[in-house]
Formats: C-alpha cells, structure tokens, sequence
C-alpha cells in the first residue's frame, strides 16, 4: 500500500495556483513528479485490480491521469497549467463512442469521485433520456437506490425547461432535464493521502454500479 498522496502534493497544487507560470513549474517539475505524478500513477496501478472486479470494460492505464498542461488555444484564462488531479477511469469504448466512466478530482479544498457521463454530445444524450423513458423503474433503481444515493448525489448542468420532443408532464421530467448523468460524493482531504486510497475507492464506485450499468445499457456499450 501506499505511499500515495501526501501533504506535499496539496502544497504543491496550492503554489502552482498562485505561481501559474511556465518558468515556475519548470523550476519546480521535480515536485510535480515526486508528489502528484508518481503517486497518482501508483494509485492508478494500485486500483486497476479492483476496477476490473467492477467491470472488465474500464481501464485504469497511465492515460487515466489527465495532463497537467491546459489546453488554452479557445480560452480566455491563459493559465498554462492545471491547479487539480484529476484520474479518469474510461470505457473502453470510449475512442469511438461517448460511454461513461469513473473520475477521482484530488484539488485544494475539492476532493472528490464521481461515476456516469459529462457532456455527452446530442446523440448519447437523447439515447439516455429515450432509455429513462423506456425503462422507468431500472431508471429509479439505478439514481434512488439507498446504496446509491446514500454515496452520491446527482450533480451536473440542467435545462430550465423539458427536453424537446419528450412529454413535459412525464412523472420523471425533472430527471430527463440533466444535461449530465453524473454522481458525485464530496470527499475530506484526507481521503487522498489514505494509505489504503485504491481500496477506498473502490467501494465507493461500488456503489455506483447499476448506475453504471444503466448508462452503459442506454449507450449500447457492455458493462
């Protein structure tokens, strides 16, 4: 077990956020490598044994570790790194198709996991909405069950109004108007710098499985 995230690695995302330059993170790239690089990638290692007891269709591979630099060519914020962790365990459908996955966000004062889809495009989104129609009570199984929601929360953005082409009266409106299908579960700092994280983790996405399997069912991807 272990050693994975420590103290060292909240204090060097902290002075990457106030030193976000290039000049300052080369100066400092060794921290970076000591303290959120290397573990994060021993996290990852450490995890994919108990992600593949999960599903068999999810990677944990050194890709699961999102990269440092930001991509700033269409943003306003020029800031040439990111200040956060983030681990994302993909399908392995997910090159040719949008497909959910599960996230770990290790940041200064925001930690935490979350399981099903961000941003799916057009297409997945109406294929998700169409299934929740089609399939009400595994819809209710998979976001209400106590195991479920006594972990996660249902999180992301929303439409203001129903989606066009579904029934505004449906009962499970206000479920067809997220935008994202995702659970989330706000985690203490500690949680990071657990030993035993790789374990942890696990039974928390645990929890997210017929969650995950719904989605997986309605994007036609294997579970």
């Amino acid at each position: 077990m272990g050693p994975y995230f420590s103290r060292e690695t909240f204090r060097f995302l902290r002075d990457l956020k106030k030193n976000n330059e290039r000049a300052w993170f080369t100066e400092n790239k060794a921290r970076y490598e000591e303290h959120v690089k290397e573990p994060a990638l021993r996290i990852i290692d450490g995890f994919a044994p108990s992600l593949k007891k999960l599903s068999p269709h999810f990677l944990a591979t050194p890709r699961s570790l999102f990269r440092i630099h930001r991509d700033t060519r269409f943003a306003k914020d020029k800031s040439p790194f990111k200040t956060h962790v983030g681990l994302h365990f993909r399908h392995d459908r997910s090159r040719d198709v949008h497909a959910p996955g599960y996230y770990l966000h290790i940041e200064p004062g925001n930690v935490f996991a979350g399981v099903g889809i961000w941003h799916p495009d057009a297409a997945a989104l109406q294929r998700i909405r169409q299934h929740i129609v089609d399939e009400p009570q595994a819809w209710k199984r998979a976001s209400r069950a106590k195991n479920f929601t006594s972990t996660f929360s249902l999180d992301g953005d929303r439409l203001a109004r129903p989606p066009k082409g579904f029934d505004p009266e449906h009962p499970l409106i206000d479920d067809l108007k997220w935008k994202d299908y995702i659970g989330i579960v706000e985690l203490e700092e500690s949680f990071a710098t657990n030993p035993d994280l790789p374990a942890q983790l696990a039974v928390i996405f645990k929890a997210g499985t017929p969650f995950m399997r719904f989605l997986c069912e309605a994007l036609d991807v294997p579970f």
